[in-house]
């Protein structure tokens, strides 16, 4: 059971290292930065967390919650160093080589999202013959058709994984597990265990009446044709956007991006309660997205089949639920109609199980997602394993990348017939070679594209950090790990 962040001293040396789920040892990495020692800080990193270019974009940055540093004045940009040091190693690709003898086994994982990638990763540097077997036409998963360009650049993705290829893994696409290959057939094969990865991609309904009229799109469904290239045609219309998470965040984002000339989202909710990543709500309202809390849609209107508008009714907040929040209540009377053309929906996602035939049966939750064991990540059917968001729901990209190493230590337990027990940690102290400024030290924040230039393309929102600068804020850090008992 994870205590909460920081607190466990014994156990974790600094809050920021306790609050990543990947518990990367984030102040030895940040004192390399200030050191110039890229190469080394990202070997740290990837001890724990193989995707620094990644999670150095669309991180929710734990850390940073937690910086002691935020203490004395403002916490230390940790994602944005992380971005800096492997956009630096970009220029000079790495090449990760197997640290152990190869094995005879094979394991297939099923989908190459960041926890079936994570899972590949570590078993092909433990020597396994890894193959990934992915549904769509391209690698990654979520990564790559549910996060908009401006937000995660496909050729970052990509970059990340040729690395995994570089291990000796391979990748099919075009490959969907379910009627022509069954997971029993991978068995048969001759693959000694699967990982199943599939996300969450099953958009939920919401269940109102006019959701099946011309103009009423799933936003997972919308970011994924946008992210394939698909043509789109919102020029002009007026789009509403259901939900308050990173899904409804990035479809309006994306439908500002493709022509809208307006944008609202309405969530049942505060502002305060929205799932998604704060520094993406400050983008959506900086880039002119309407936001209309305790807001909730009760039917979309028609006119010949296409949508028309959207009813609502005001929300007021009422008694506290069993999640500690108070619960939204409906005003009587208030009522309210918005002349629109498209609805996207993103209100929750759910399990898809169409993979899965008679012949298999793995058991699901109260929550209805895969029942696994918590540590080793199986499953009730022998040799099958699950990670990520089939497991958890849906998360954050660290979150699954996390899921995908427990799956894979699993499967190294199981086919080597261990205990299930974490690999040893390897603790690396970095003494800093720096003397500490006194009083407050102002933040250095991630330089951004200029609204002008954004709203008409993809290009990636968030900029890099110039090398003066990222050893500058990586010297803030107060190295908290270091102090005495």
């Amino acid at each position: 059971k994870r205590c909460p962040a920081g607190v466990c001293k014994a156990l974790v040396r600094s809050k920021c290292e306790n609050a990543c789920p990947a518990n990367v040892d984030v102040p030895s990495y940040v004192t390399l930065i200030a050191a110039g020692r890229y190469k080394e800080a990202l070997d740290i990193h990837r001890k724990r967390n193989p995707f620094p270019a990644i999670c150095g974009r669309v991180c929710p940055a734990f850390c940073e919650d937690k910086c002691k540093r935020g203490d004395v004045d403002e916490p230390i940009a940790i994602r944005a160093l992380k971005r800096f040091m492997s956009d630096h190693e970009m220029e000079h690709p790495w090449n990760p080589k197997t640290i152990e003898e190869p094995k005879e086994e094979k394991v297939a994982i099923i989908g190459s999202g960041p926890a079936g990638l994570s899972a590949a990763y570590r078993l092909a540097t433990w020597g396994y013959k890894v193959t990934i077997f992915e549904a769509l036409p391209v690698v990654g998963g979520m990564m790559m058709v549910g996060i908009p360009d401006y937000r995660l650049p496909k050729d970052i993705i990509n970059f990340e994984v040729d690395a995994i290829r570089r291990l000796g893994v391979e990748i099919k696409l075009n490959s969907p597990i379910g009627n022509d290959m069954t997971l029993n057939d991978l068995i048969d094969h001759g693959y000694s265990a699967i990982i199943v990865a599939v996300g969450a991609q099953k958009s939920m309904k919401l269940r109102i009446p006019g959701e099946e009229l011309e103009g009423v799109l799933s936003g997972i469904d919308f970011l994924k044709d946008v992210n394939l290239g698909k043509d789109i045609d919102l020029k002009d219309k007026k789009v509403v956007v259901i939900g308050g998470g990173n899904v409804a965040i990035d479809s309006s984002r994306s439908a500002l991006r493709l022509g809208a000339k307006d944008v609202q989202i309405l969530y049942r909710r505060t502002k305060m309660d929205m799932p998604a990543h704060k520094d993406e709500i400050e983008g959506a309202e900086k880039e002119g997205i309407k936001m209309n809390f305790l807001t909730t849609p009760v039917e979309i209107l028609g006119n010949n089949g296409e949508v028309s508008g959207i009813e609502c009714i005001n929300m007021r907040l009422g008694e506290f639920d069993r999640s500690g929040r108070k619960r939204p209540m409906p005003i009587d009377g208030s009522e309210c109609t918005i002349d629109i053309d498209v609805v996207i929906t993103a209100i929750g996602q759910a399990l898809d199980t169409s993979f899965l035939t008679k012949d298999t049966e793995i058991k699901t939750s109260k929550s209805r997602f895969f029942e696994t064991d918590s540590k080793t990540m199986a499953t009730n059917t022998e040799g099958i394993f699950i990670a990520g968001d089939a497991v958890n729901g849906p998360a954050t990209v660290i979150e699954a990348i996390v899921s995908g190493e427990k799956a894979a230590l699993g499967v190294d337990n199981y086919l080597r017939e261990r205990m299930a027990k974490e690999k040893p940690k390897e603790t690396i102290t970095i003494e800093r070679t720096f003397e500490l400024e006194e009083g407050e030290i102002p933040r250095i924040n991630m330089p951004v594209l200029e609204l002008k230039e954004r709203l008409s393309n993809f290009n990636e929102v968030e900029l890099r950090l110039s090398e003066e600068n990222a050893i500058f804020e990586a010297k803030r850090c107060l190295r908290c790990d270091l102090e005495e008992e």
